[in-house]
């Protein structure tokens, strides 16, 4: 049986937290050459690259990223465990680790993560940030419970996962008023020729915009594409162009970003989905978002 070094795990650990050798030596007690070494022998045993160094800077492989997980997870139990030992009640809530497209608009997760954080027994959310194929190539290996989307997993994607409908709405332009004036008449005619903000051709949003001007004929002038939806509306709260968002949070965008309603249309949906390994949820919190969802939570 080959036994883990908890040690090498503790030290590896500590490094990836720290972010440097250097830090870490210096929480540790260490000399950095000792250090080094014996995440060196980590690797050996493991017969995985841990870390890769970009510049000064190490940085987690993919492996890297999956054993760090598992080691907070260790630790943590062990404090625990300390803990119980000692009298000490542990609190700890049940953890929903979630992997979330930048394509999704934030306003939109925080709609549909929040009924986890109303559930009776308390959950604690941990969020990143990502593209959908580095988050499901994650969610492969367990890394995530779930990964929020704006599209299904199509056959491409060479993993074992499920989709899971969110449901979804349709959407709304917006825009600064003087552009919102200029334009709202004879709507959506009148985004023939308008400055528009676009995201970027990878994501299901731009896609199904093209198609529908597409068949309505407008064309309207891209002034920028930009992949980050929450930047996209930095954009346009400057008055840069007019963007589309999801009309469900409509009020919650005027509000933050003091702009106002182009029109809307029904035509072009954003499309919401949780992507799993498993076929059936069984974790709490996810099962509450599912059910939640279900219940119109996005119309």
């Amino acid at each position: 049986m080959e036994w883990l070094n908890y040690h090498h795990l503790l030290y590896f650990y500590t490094v990836a937290r720290e972010g440097s050798v250097t830090r870490a030596s210096e929480v540790l007690r260490l000399a950095q050459p000792t250090l080094s070494g014996q995440i060196r022998k980590l690797e050996e045993s493991l017969d995985e690259k841990l870390f890769v160094r970009e510049g000064r800077n190490l940085v987690l492989t993919d492996v890297g990223r999956m054993v760090y997980g598992y080691a907070e997870e260790i630790f943590t139990l062990g404090r625990e465990m300390q803990d119980a030992l000692r009298g000490r009640p542990s609190n700890r809530p049940a953890r929903l680790l979630v992997g979330i497209s930048d394509a999704v608009p934030k306003l939109v997760c925080h709609r549909l993560l929040e009924t986890a954080l109303r559930l009776e027994d308390p959950v604690e959310l941990v969020l990143h940030e990502g593209k959908t194929n580095d988050l499901l190539a994650a969610l492969a290996v367990q890394q995530y419970d779930m990964v929020l989307t704006d599209a299904p997993l199509g056959p491409p994607v060479r993993i074992r996962a499920f989709n899971h409908s969110l449901g979804g709405c349709g959407v709304a332009f917006f825009a600064v008023a003087s552009l919102a004036r200029r334009h709202r008449k004879g709507f959506p005619q009148s985004l023939d020729g308008a400055p528009m903000l676009l995201p970027t051709p990878n994501t299901a949003l731009r896609h199904s915009l093209e198609i529908w001007f597409e068949s309505t004929g407008i064309r309207p002038v891209a002034v920028a594409e930009i992949e980050d939806s929450a930047l996209l509306k930095v954009f346009g709260q400057h008055g840069t162009g007019i963007f589309a968002a999801p009309d469900v949070v409509a009020d919650e965008i005027r509000k933050i970003h003091g702009v106002q309603v182009v029109g809307r249309t029904e035509e072009v949906r954003e499309e919401f989905y949780a992507i799993t390994v498993e076929r059936r949820i069984t974790h709490p919190a996810v099962s509450a978002i599912a059910e939640a969802a279900r219940g119109g939570i996005l119309s």
